[in-house]
């Protein structure tokens, strides 16, 4: 656990859990350039359940017991990290079906009395529902997956899921949680199947992009301890954009341009011209980073990083720029980097590590993830949260679905979760609630 607040937590127990049948000897998960620039970061979500006769009367065994036939086909997520000593000391996964960790804890709150905190504090606080910790130094120990059981006063509950970025992207890391729900159901769950290698996955060189910032930040080695330092002091806060409210910004958005933006693009424009007027101009606000993905559905494939990597830099300032002109670059300027950052990764990777959220201000669009798919006795959560580990010094701005209506049905607004040097906070909270009453 990496927030503040423990007081409200007791009651910690760990166990593992690993596959229903043995994978085999001598399986192992190749990791791709992609797969190391991510091995400093790591996805933590947050999954509540309102209390329920159908959630009270799960016990930990109704958890637990679908997890063994689950990780049976989600073998790799069982598997450590080795090193492969005849290259290079390159590392890969090994499928040793060692396991995942669970952990079960007590919360003396109720998941009203949680949801209500002030959300600066509660962002912390968040971090007390998913147990977190970092790969290494014993590598081959280290678990790549926690699940987070906690347990209210009330009767509700919330899942944490610490997922080792290394292993895939948000999308593949929700697709694993969702499955996990469908075991429970007795529902199919696809073997997982690879995908087969394209002509994207070769690195080809290059050469210079022109582009006045790199899209990774390097760092010395870390060695077999998979932790990011930063001397800048990083702060998180969630904020909701309401249905109506997605409304108004996409009118505004695209008045007079007609370009029909799609809700992510609207959202990073104007985030995008908000951080910049905090920042006074600063030259590394003109170029940020777009992580998206052509492949939501990750049903049956083995967890990967799949997100495309693209750059997009402003030729004129950004802060006294219109909404639509910057959402306009966002749709037609993207160049990706995806090649790039391979060639980066391969030629350095003996001597460096890399962070790749927040090397440039990142924006993820998560608006496809089935964030909310999730599914325990019939009950889905009311409210899902994400964030990354690691994130650099120009932050990272997650935009993800928001809760769905009372009806069930999937909502219309949007959560926004940023993590970024904790002094801007303040100022983009002042921002965005003055220009766009979004808090």
């Amino acid at each position: 656990m990496d927030g503040s607040g423990n007081d409200l937590i007791s009651e910690v127990k760990f166990s593992s859990v690993v596959p229903a049948k043995a994978t085999g000897e001598n399986k192992v998960h190749e990791l791709s350039a992609i797969d190391l620039a991510m091995k400093l970061h790591y996805i933590r979500g947050v999954y509540f359940f309102r209390p329920s006769e159908e959630v009270r009367n799960l016990t930990i065994y109704d958890l637990k017991k679908p997890m063994f036939p689950l990780l049976e086909i989600y073998y790799v997520v069982s598997g450590r990290i080795r090193r492969r000593i005849e290259d290079r000391d390159r590392p890969f996964i090994k499928c040793n079906d060692s396991g995942v960790r669970i952990v079960e804890v007590e919360c003396e709150k109720t998941i009203d009395e949680w949801l209500s905190i002030d959300d600066d504090k509660i962002s912390h606080r968040d971090g007390d529902l998913v147990y977190s910790r970092a790969i290494g130094p014993d590598l081959g120990f280290s678990p790549l997956v926690f699940i987070q059981l906690t347990r209210f006063r009330c009767g509700g509950l919330s899942v944490g899921l610490s997922w080792a970025h290394v292993l895939g992207d948000i999308f593949s890391a929700s697709t694993f949680i969702n499955a996990w729900g469908h075991v429970m159901k007795n529902r199919p769950v696809e073997r997982l199947r690879p995908l087969p290698a394209t002509a994207a996955d070769l690195i080809r060189p290059s050469g210079s992009t022109g582009r006045s910032t790199s899209p990774i930040k390097r760092l010395d080695s870390t060695g077999d301890l998979w932790i990011a330092s930063n001397d800048c002091k990083m702060a998180k806060r969630s904020f909701r954009i309401m249905e109506e409210q997605l409304v108004r910004i996409l009118s505004v958005v695209d008045r007079n341009r007609s370009a029909n933006y799609s809700s992510f693009e609207a959202i990073a424009a104007i985030f995008w011209k908000c951080l910049s007027k905090i920042r006074l101009e600063d030259s590394d606000s003109k170029t940020i980073s777009i992580y998206s993905t052509k492949c939501p559905d990750r049903e049956g494939q083995i967890p990967r990083n799949g997100m495309v990597m693209s750059a997009v830099e402003a030729d004129f300032p950004v802060a006294g720029a219109e909404e639509g002109a910057l959402a306009e670059l966002i749709v037609k300027k993207k160049i990706d980097e995806d090649e790039e950052i391979k060639e980066l990764v391969e030629k350095e990777r003996e001597e460096s590590d890399f962070i790749a959220y927040g090397a440039r201000l990142t924006f993820v669009d998560l608006e496809e993830a089935n964030l909310y798919g999730l599914e325990l006795e019939g009950q889905r959560p009311v409210h899902v949260n994400y964030e990354i580990g690691g994130v650099g010094e120009n932050g990272v701005v997650l935009v993800l679905p928001g809760p769905p209506r009372c009806d069930g049905t999937p909502g219309g607004g949007r959560t926004v979760t940023v993590i970024l040097p904790e002094k801007q906070l303040p100022d983009l909270i002042d921002e965005l609630q003055k220009q766009w009453a979004i808090v």
